[in-house]
């Protein structure tokens, strides 16, 4: 339990730090002590939204180019798109599959053989998603380890908010209204049943239900449900 006790320790101390800079040196320490040599901590961008001005500390070396460190994300990729769905920390060996499908990957060597990856999701900060992947041949994570690593992620994030130097509202974001109709929505509710619990016009309720799905590139109203669900726009039950 030490290990994990140190990073809990770690955690609180972050939770009185006043400087965003030394709260990233710190997860990306305790990260590349864990033998990360490859960080991205980032929020996740709405659908078709760019995620340059989410990123927030991005060491990433190409070993495709003599470990030049690459400086742009391509948010359309597919370890991005495994971090929405991703509900707890996970450590996999990637391989050379997992790298024809991803840049990130195929820049920290996997075209090369296995590499070990950890992703950690952040989603305890609705409806903002942040999540920190890291990749090295030589990371090992015990289970100790990674319920410490997950708790350290999650304080960074909320301190970095906290702070101010994070926005928790992302680009594409649903409003307040948008996000009540679609849970009652969840839920089973009609329009005729929503506009009557919201004293709106049903117009008003599938104008808010065609917004949304705009914004998610939803093709209909259960996949505009799915999608507020996957990009944490809404919650249905306790978590």
């Amino acid at each position: 339990m030490t290990e994990m006790l140190e990073l809990f320790d770690i955690a609180k101390k972050l939770n009185r730090a006043s400087d965003p800079k030394h709260v990233l040196d710190v997860l990306e320490t305790q990260l590349r002590r864990h033998g990360a040599s490859h960080i991205l901590i980032t929020g996740l961008p709405m659908p078709n939204r760019p995620i340059d001005n989410l990123i927030l500390r991005f060491r990433w070396p190409d070993l495709r180019r003599d470990g030049v460190e690459l400086s742009t994300v391509t948010a359309s990729d597919s370890i991005l798109t495994v971090c929405l769905t991703a509900v707890r920390p996970f450590l996999w060996q990637s391989d050379t599959a997992d790298g024809e499908h991803s840049d990130l990957l195929e820049a920290a060597g996997a075209a090369d053989g296995d590499v070990n990856v950890l992703v950690v999701p952040v989603d305890d900060v609705d409806p903002f998603q942040a999540v920190i992947v890291c990749a090295g041949r030589d990371m090992a994570i015990s289970s100790e380890a990674l319920s410490g690593i997950d708790i350290l992620c999650s304080v960074a994030i909320r301190r970095l908010i906290q702070l101010g130097f994070v926005n928790s509202d992302r680009p594409g974001d649903l409003s307040a209204r948008e996000r009540c109709v679609l849970e009652l929505t969840a839920l089973g509710k009609t329009a005729s049943d929503i506009a009557e619990l919201l004293k709106i016009s049903q117009r008003t309720v599938h104008a808010h239900l065609q917004n949304a799905g705009s914004k998610l590139n939803a093709s209909n109203k259960t996949h505009t449900v799915v999608e507020a669900l996957r990009y944490a726009q809404i919650r249905i039950g306790q978590r």
